[in-house]
Order: structure tokens, then C-alpha cells, then sequence
């Protein structure tokens, strides 16, 4: 009964590593069986002895091939235990061989087998008996690890690998020319092998580095984000965050956007010559074709390192989201500092006022931190700090600090009132504006109906279109555009209103002109096609669907 049982926790083991890209399209990797089942690897985080099972994930993951037993790692905890980092018992051999078992139903650990010289029958049963950890459990414990040792500081932005980035692109150029020369030369020369492996520690070095940079920058803007969703804030803590704004922030925008223009020319270079590059950069054949390849390695890698610094229509990218994030952060700290500063904001010695109370509070004893409330609030009994309820009872059994908690609103904690501010601004019934705002809103929609129209019955490229058909054309067609990857690929977008759809084809040597009013629309290399009746479909059909 034993090797079926070690086959299923293979073939288990070799179904969680699976690409979750195999889910069906349209359905999220988390809706999937093995995504749902790769979830299970998280258990032990949140299990009632999660110290226990973080102890032994961090044996299996501390050394490479880690193959033990339910012995040994009884012995490893036994140190644990005594230095006071798992519960008491839990290393106890019975106790670690649930531990085990339930790690292996979670996914996080295999069984093996390996012989053994037992001089009992339980001796054999903990010593044969192997454990390994999966290859995704791995993963999942040292993200554990290096978050729980993360700071809750600001994360550095690494600035310098920028100008790497910059010149590793340009090498990869140079190297893959070299690397198609020797390989006319001698495909299977080492000449050859020698330029495809530079080529591929290049590769492998530029992703490498644009993964540092881009997770640096995503946790400092986090991390600011956090920091500016504060509503109080105290003066030297304003002053510091003025400093990171206005010298740190300025110093890594202005670092990526005098760096990002020649990055762009590099990848639009390399954009001509991806294919080539793919293929130098094939799989060892050592390994299979069933194996997780290297950053880099793939037309989507390339992709995505490319949408990080060049903008796309309808994709911005994030160089342009990383200057709207510090636009915002700028905002949000003058919205502090005025806050701070004007008479209807945070009063500026409240806040330490109040600090100085709480530590007061927790350095005293439960008598003289009673009198201090009392001396500070004005409410002499330990028992009521909310209103009189509306009824004629009340918990006089539940102290004050165990009760429940009265939300303060902003004007309370700021200026110690509850005096409303302003005063609530009618709303006005105008019927004459909302009758011209509904007369404008019906004629631009008779004007987009008749483009619509005139562009739907338009022989292109002979007929010449109105204004308003011309614009309706460029914006299907900018539409059409961004759904293309690359210049060779065929694009398409539809008015889900008038039933009016627009496909750019990539066709060489056809050059395609739509004459208007406003001037001459002219495509090289591309054939445009519009299809559709141009009319607004009805809202209950009259015939069947064919």
C-alpha cells in the first residue's frame, strides 16, 4: 500500500507544477483546480500552530535535496522547544509526524522512501519513511521569510540599475548581431555556442535588473501611498516627507525619464529582430520542453519589458504612471500641510498633547490611570463613556476600556467641538439648462448616427468623407491599432451601437488613402476594411439568428 500511495503524492506534486496559463481563457488562474489547489500551500500560515510549521518549512528549505525523516525533525524541534520558538510538545515524534502528514495533504511536503536498518518495527516506521519539499513550497517560504524580515520603512529605489538596463539593451543588439554571424559561419562551431551563451547571460542580466528596479519602485510607492492616506500628521513628520518628496522623488523620476528614451530606441531596435533572438535563445534540450525558462526568454517577457517604458495606445505605461503617482503624492502632502497649518485644521500641539496623555497612561498603575482619565475628559466613573442610551439600563459589570468603542468624528479630535462648518448648498431644479443639455446630448448623437451612417455606405477609398465620418474612422481605427502586438498583425475594433466594425490588415506594398473635407488619411502598407449596416439595432428582435 505504500509505493501506490508514494506514486499518487508524485503525480500530486507534478500537477501543482503545472503553468497555470493551461486554464481555460477568460477564467481567472485562482478559479482553476490547480490554482485552487495551489492556494492550499498557504495553509500553514494561518493554522493555530503556524511556529511549528514554519520550523520545519524552514528545515527542508534551509539545505538543497533536503530528505528527512519524521525522526530527525523531532530532533531538530526538540532545539526549538527548548529555546522557546515552538510550543511545548510539539516535538514529540507522534506530534511532528501529524505535522508532516499535514503538510503533505497541504501540499507543501512528498513522501519518499529510502531503506533503512531499524532495530524495532516503530524505528523503522519514522526512519523509512522520507519527507521533501515541493518545489512551489519553496517559493511560498521564502516570500514568507523575506517578508517577515521587510522593514516598514521606505524601500530604496535602486536608481543605478537604470543606466545597466540602458547599456545592457545596446550590447544585446551587438551580441546578437555577432551571434548571427557566427552562426552563418559555423552553426554548430564553438564560435557559435560561445556568442549564444553571451548572449543569453545578457539577456538574462538586463530582466534580472529590470525585476529589481520595477520591485523597488512598486514597494516605495507603496509604501508612500500608505503614508499619504494618513489624515494627521505631525509637523516633523510633514518636514520629513517634504524632503522625500521634493529631493528623493525628483531625483528617481528625473533618473527614469533620462534613461527611458534611449531604452525605447533599444527595444524598438531589438523589436525587428525579436524572432531571431527567440530563437537563439532556445531551451537547452537537456531539460524539455515542459520547463520553466528563464526571463526573457519569450515574446510576452519582451512585451511586457517594453510596455514598462513605451506607451501604447490605450496602455499607458509605467513610466507615465510613475509621474501621475508623484503628481499625487505632491497633492496629498500640500493637502496635509494646509491642513496643519490653517485655522480650521489639526490644532499643532493637540497631537503631542495627546501622546503625552497615553504614555502617561500606560507607564501608571489601573487606580492612577483612572484618575488621569477622569482628570483629563472630565468623566469621573470608569463605566460610562458613552451618552445616556435612550433606554433605563445599563453594563455596569464592563469596564470602560472593555466597552464599546465611540467613533470621534474629524471636527471633535481637531478642534474639540461639534460645530458644523459651512453650510449645505441647495440643490437647484433648472429645467431650462436640463432641457438644452438633453437637446446638445440629442444632436450629437443624430451627428455620430449620420457619420456613422455615411461611413457604413462609403466606398473606400474612392469616396470622400465628411468631417465627422473621418473622425469616427480615426477612432475606430485607433482602437483598431492597439489590439495589434506588432505592425504584421491584423487589428479590428466595433460601435457596439451601430453595428460598425473597422479591421486593419497588414498587406506590404498596398498604400491605402481616405480623402475628407479636413485633409488626406494615408496607410502604407496596410489594408482597411469596414463592415456593418451603420444602424442602431433594435431592441427586440424580429427574426431568428443565423
Amino acid at each position: 500500500m505504500t509505493a501506490p500511495d508514494h506514486d499518487a503524492d508524485v503525480l500530486r506534486a507534478g500537477v501543482a507544477g503545472t503553468p497555470a496559463a493551461d486554464a481555460p481563457a477568460g477564467q481567472a488562474p485562482e478559479q482553476t483546480r490547480d490554482g485552487a489547489r495551489r492556494l492550499h500551500l498557504f495553509a500553514y500560515l494561518q493554522a493555530p500552530e503556524h511556529r511549528t510549521y514554519l520550523a520545519i518549512m524552514r528545515l527542508f528549505t534551509s539545505t538543497l535535496l533536503a530528505d528527512l525523516s519524521a525522526g530527525e525533525v523531532a530532533a531538530a524541534l526538540a532545539a526549538a522547544e527548548r529555546e522557546g520558538r515552538v510550543a511545548p510538545g510539539e516535538s514529540h515524534v507522534d506530534t511532528v509526524i501529524d505535522r508532516l502528514k499535514q503538510l503533505v495533504r497541504w501540499g507543501n511536503l512528498v513522501v519518499g522512501r529510502r531503506e533503512t536498518i531499524a532495530a524495532s518495527i516503530a524505528e523503522f516506521q519514522h526512519g523509512s519513511v522520507r519527507y521533501q519539499v515541493s518545489k512551489l513550497a519553496v517559493r511560498v517560504q521564502r516570500d514568507v521569510d523575506a517578508l517577515l524580515n521587510v522593514p516598514e520603512g521606505a524601500r530604496e529605489v535602486s536608481r543605478e540599475l537604470l543606466p545597466a538596463i540602458d547599456r545592457g539593451l545596446s550590447g544585446i543588439g551587438q551580441l546578437l548581431s555577432a551571434a548571427l554571424s557566427a552562426e552563418r559561419r559555423d552553426p554548430d562551431g564553438k564560435p557559435a555556442r560561445q556568442a549564444r551563451e553571451r548572449l543569453a547571460e545578457q539577456v538574462t542580466t538586463v530582466f534580472l535588473q529590470h525585476a529589481e528596479l520595477a520591485a523597488t519602485v512598486r514597494d516605495f510607492y507603496a509604501y508612500l501611498g500608505q503614508v499619504m492616506t494618513r489624515h494627521q500628521l505631525a509637523p516633523e513628520e510633514i518636514s520629513g516627507f517634504r524632503n522625500l518628496l521634493v529631493e528623493y522623488i525628483q531625483m528617481v523620476v528625473e533618473d527614469v525619464l533620462r534613461h527611458t528614451g534611449t531604452i525605447a530606441a533599444s527595444l524598438a531596435g531589438l523589436a525587428g529582430a525579436r524572432g531571431e533572438l527567440l530563437r537563439l535563445l532556445g531551451p537547452a534540450d537537456q531539460l524539455g520542453t515542459d520547463v520553466e525558462r528563464a526571463r526573457g526568454r519569450t515574446a510576452a517577457d519582451w512585451q511586457e519589458l517594453t510596455d514598462w517604458f513605451v506607451d501604447s495606445p490605450g496602455r499607458p505605461s509605467q513610466v507615465a504612471a510613475l509621474r501621475e503617482a508623484t503628481a499625487r503624492a505632491i497633492g496629498s502632502l500640500l493637502a496635509s500641510v494646509k491642513r496643519a497649518t490653517s485655522g480650521g485644521g489639526l490644532v499643532p500641539g493637540r497631537r503631542g498633547e495627546l501622546l503625552r496623555l497615553a504614555k502617561w497612561c500606560d507607564e501608571a498603575d489601573e487606580e492612577q490611570a483612572h484618575r488621569l482619565y477622569a482628570a483629563a475628559f472630565g468623566l469621573h466613573s470608569s463605566r460610562h463613556l458613552l451618552p445616556a442610551p435612550d433606554y433605563d439600563s445599563d453594563n455596569e459589570r464592563v469596564p470602560w476600556r472593555d466597552g464599546p468603542v465611540q467613533d470621534v468624528a474629524v471636527s471633535v479630535r481637531s478642534r474639540g467641538d461639534r460645530g458644523a462648518r459651512g453650510r449645505t448648498s441647495r440643490v437647484l431644479d433648472d429645467p431650462m439648462t436640463e432641457e438644452t443639455l438633453l437637446a446638445e446630448a440629442r444632436e450629437a448623437d443624430q451627428r455620430r448616427g449620420a457619420a456613422v451612417a455615411e461611413l457604413a455606405a462609403a466606398r473606400l477609398p474612392d469616396q470622400e468623407l465628411s468631417g465627422d465620418a473621418l473622425g469616427v474612422l480615426c477612432e475606430l481605427l485607433t482602437l483598431a491599432m492597439a489590439q495589434r502586438e506588432g505592425t504584421e498583425d491584423t487589428g479590428s475594433a466595433l460601435d457596439p451601437v451601430h453595428r460598425l466594425r473597422v479591421t486593419v490588415r497588414h498587406e506590404p506594398g498596398r498604400r491605402t488613402c481616405v480623402r475628407s473635407a479636413s485633409g488626406t488619411l494615408t496607410l502604407e502598407d496596410t489594408a482597411l476594411e469596414v463592415a456593418g449596416d451603420g444602424e442602431i439595432p433594435s431592441a427586440e428582435p424580429t427574426g431568428t439568428a443565423r
